[in-house]
Parts: C-alpha cells; structure tokens; sequence
C-alpha cells in the first residue's frame, strides 16, 4: 500500500507534508517491533516504559525500513541511535502511537461488520464469551477476543495481551472478516485504551461493566484509569453508537455523561436501572434464576451460571446484542443457554466429601468480595479460598485482598500466585496482613491438595487469582502450572468427581 494510502490518502493530512516521491513508497508491512521488520516496512519508533524504539531506528533500517514513524525529532541527527539517516522517508507525530494504529486499519483494511467493546476492571472476559454464544445462537458467525484470545468457529488463536498491538490487533480483524465472522465482541483493557491500540476499530457498541482498584503500578492513581477507559466512550466510538452502562456502578455518571460527549445512545442495565432492569436474583445449587424488565417487557430465565455477578455479566452481554441490532425478545431465550468462561467461576469439580471446588481468576480486592458475597448463598458448609497476589504489581492491594478474604471467607490458605521477579514470601506476609488467620503454604499445588482434602460436605472451595492462566511465572520462567488441572489430579487421587 502507497504511504499516501496509509495516511488517509491526503498527504497535508498526514504527521507531515509529503513529497510525492514519498507519498508513493509502496509500504509492504508495519511493525512497533525492530526485529519484525522486513524489507520495504514501516517501523514505528515508540518510546516506551522499559525501551524506546527511537534506540532500535539503525538496526531497523538494517532489515529493510524505509520509512520511520515517531514523535517530532525522530528524522534529527542524534534522534534515537543515530536518527533514519538520509533516503528513509521520516513521519513526525504528536502522538504516533494513535497514527501508528490508523495506519495499521488502513492497512489491512477489513474489519467484521459488527463489533462491540467491553471495558471495566471485571466481567470483561465473560461479556464477551457470552456476547459471543448469544450471537452464534441467533445464527452468526461470531467471535470473541480478549483475555482468552480469539474464539471463533475453526479459528482459535491464544492470547498474548488482552488488547493485542495494533499492527496485530488489525491483523486479527482482517483475518476474522475473511473467515467469515460477522459479529465480534472485543475486550478493551485500560493498557490498550491508553495506548491507543484500539483506535481504528469500528465499534457499533461498547459495555462499561465496572470499577474498581487495579492496575495502579502502571497508571498511577484512580483517576488516570478511570481516565483511560473512558476513552472509548468520549473518543474512540464514533458518533452514533450505543454505550451499555453499569447503572449500579458508582462511575456510572462519569461513563455517561463520557457516552453523551461522544454522542452515543445509552442503554444502562442493573438493579437501579430504566432500559434493563434486573428485578430480582434467586441462587441455587446449580445456578440462578433471574427476573428483568428490558425496554418495558419483563423476562425471566434459569442461568446455568454460579454467583450474582454473572447475571449482570449477562445483562451487559444482552444489552451489547441488542444494541447492535437484534430485538430483545429473540436474545432473551438465548441467555438460558450461557456457558462461563474458562476460568471464571469454572467448576472443576466435587470432593470425596461432597464439596464444590470452583477457580476463579478474581485478582482484586473488589473481584475477590463480588465472587465470595457471591457464592456465599450457594455453600451449605463453610466457605473456603486458597488465594495470592501477583509480583510485580500494585502492591497496596495485597492487604485488602487479605483483608476481604479474612472478612468473607471460612477457611483461608495464602500461597504463591505469580511472583515474578519479587520474593514471594514478602509477598505472602503482605496478605497475611489482612488475613492473620489463614494458614500459609508457599508452594500452590500443596496449597490447593491441602484445601481439597479438607473439605467436608457443604463446602464451597474457590481457588482463585489465576483463573485460566496455564504457567505460573517465577522470576523470569513461565513454569506449567493450571490451577484446574492440579485440583482435577487431586480429586483424582482423593476419589473426588471430575468436571470438565
């Protein structure tokens, strides 16, 4: 694709003035990554918080580049290792993060015809697995991405990022609408929205599901992530869309009036709620039953689903379908038949005694409290977690979440999750803080053998923290480890049943 191309065809539109000869540089790829580069690329030169690619330009050029985008300086001699050099087209920007991610749309070009975002602390990974059963039920070929990766009929790929970079976050879409999708449920994490690695997208819809504390080694204070995620509401949809706003949540006006600036409809659901009102939740052994009025008509369905929370999952995941097109009373029967996602409130299965053991990827304070009120209802015995906190990562949050787990739970065991490059035991003693009561076991697989086998009828055990993750991270290893395969081995060897 001519360079013109990539930058909306008008050279004067552009980071800067063209001469024609540049304008018609036939660009063959674009990558943030010097070593993806090949010959007749674009390599865009990000700083970056652990490497500036201005440092990466020569070797850049050494595969093939020919053309650098970057933020004003980068085509000065002494920008970055030694600046583009002379016969290498150079593209200044304010923010080439956000022209970078254009251009990538430009380039690959093709996108499914319905998109929607999810954005929130929690509840993102299951709005759009269950967005995406909704939509296959109505007869579309649909696909969701995010967390878990990309799920579509005969086209899985695993994750890497929950917002994918731009070039491969377009790559992606392009690759989806050529398989046919039509429909895609695409999750938007704060790293992304603040990044710019969903601008480009073209989003009919997108679901506000929550907030709350998280995140905060890497943007600081609340206000900076609350700032980020109201991005794709105020700038990113473009004019016209739908916002599906969390009406029980606390940041609910900041999302709205977000929505109203950006000139998009509202829909809001919850229990305070005019459009999708959930009017009452009943739990049982197996599930809940739920009643909602929704534009007026009032439903009622059984959800083969455990915990409070994943009904407004669900509502979220009803209001996202509607809003893009299909009427409430065909998506309504469609919510009977949700299936959770890997890893959230997943069953893995039942003690030789008789107790439920579920894992949850709930890593912060708010995740933990909204599961263990949650599944309170549904333990007959007492109410068991086996939980960490990851290094690395805001630390403030490791008391609270001792903390909640002390105020909530039963029986408490405090182990390693992924302690990256920290020591773990400091990470421990951090949690215990909150929760003086629990009994310590570093190792996690002894952690979870050690709560399985100690379960008596009734129990409810929630192994939580890592959800689907299938390595925990030691320093810098990623070692096997799935929290849902060692509970299964346990039950295993303890004459317990086996689910999934």
């Amino acid at each position: 694709m001519r360079l013109i191309e990539l930058m909306d065809g008008n050279a004067d539109s552009g980071p800067a003035g063209l001469t024609p000869a540049v304008a018609d540089l036939d660009i063959l790829g674009l990558t943030a990554d010097s070593r993806a580069v090949g010959p007749g690329y674009l390599f865009a030169a990000l700083p970056g918080e652990r490497a500036d690619g201005r440092d990466f330009v020569g070797q850049a050029i050494e595969r093939g580049a020919i053309a650098v985008l970057g933020p004003p300086g980068i085509g000065e001699a002494g920008a970055g290792d030694s600046g583009p050099g002379p016969g290498i087209a150079t593209l200044e920007d304010e923010n080439p993060r956000r022209r970078l991610a254009l251009m990538a749309a430009r380039f690959h070009s093709h996108q499914p015809k319905t998109i929607a975002g999810i954005t929130g602390t929690n509840g993102k990974t299951s709005v759009a697995t269950f967005a995406r059963q909704i939509w296959t039920r109505l007869g579309y070929k649909a696909a969701s991405l995010g967390t878990l990766g990309i799920s579509a009929p005969g086209y899985e790929k695993p994750a890497v990022l929950t917002t994918p970079d731009p070039v491969a976050l377009h790559a992606d879409l392009a690759g989806l609408a050529k398989h046919g999708v039509e429909h895609l449920a695409l999750e938007a994490s704060s790293h992304g929205l603040e990044q710019y690695r969903l601008d480009g997208v073209e989003m009919k819809a997108a679901a506000f599901t929550n907030m709350s504390r998280d995140h905060l080694d890497y943007h600081g204070t609340m206000q900076a992530y609350l700032k980020s995620k109201l991005r794709l509401f105020s700038e990113l949809m473009a004019p016209g869309g739908t916002a599906v706003l969390n009406a029980d949540s606390e940041a609910f006006d900041a999302f709205r009036e977000a929505s109203q600036r950006g000139g998009h409809s509202i829909i809001d659901y919850g229990s305070n709620a005019r459009e999708i009102r959930l009017d009452r939740l009943r739990p049982h052994a197996h599930g809940i039953e739920i009643t909602f009025t929704a534009f007026g008509k009032k439903y009622q369905t059984a959800l083969d689903l455990i915990g409070g929370f994943q009904a407004m999952n669900a509502l979220a995941a009803f209001g996202l379908v509607t809003a893009c097109g299909d009427d409430a009373g065909d998506v309504a029967p469609a919510l009977e038949a949700l299936k959770g996602a890997p890893g959230r409130m997943e069953p893995v299965g039942v003690s030789h005694a008789g107790a439920a053991i579920y894992v949850d990827y709930a890593h912060t304070p708010d995740a933990l409290q909204t599961v263990l009120e949650a599944v309170r209802p549904h333990a007959d015995g007492k109410l068991c977690v086996v939980f960490g906190c990851g290094g690395d990562r805001d630390p403030g949050k490791r008391p609270m979440m001792g903390e909640v787990v002390h105020r909530l739970a039963d029986r408490a065991i405090v182990t390693d999750d992924n302690p990256r490059s920290e020591d773990a035991g400091a990470i421990r003693r951090a949690v215990l803080i909150g929760c003086p009561e629990a009994q310590e076991i570093g190792d996690r697989a002894q952690a979870i053998a050690a709560a399985i086998e100690e379960l008596t009828t009734g129990d409810l055990l929630i192994i939580a923290g890592k959800g689907h993750e299938p390595g925990q991270i030691v320093s810098e290893r990623t070692l096997p480890f799935d929290d849902r395969e060692v509970a299964r081995e346990v039950l295993r060897q303890t004459g317990g049943r086996i689910d999934g």
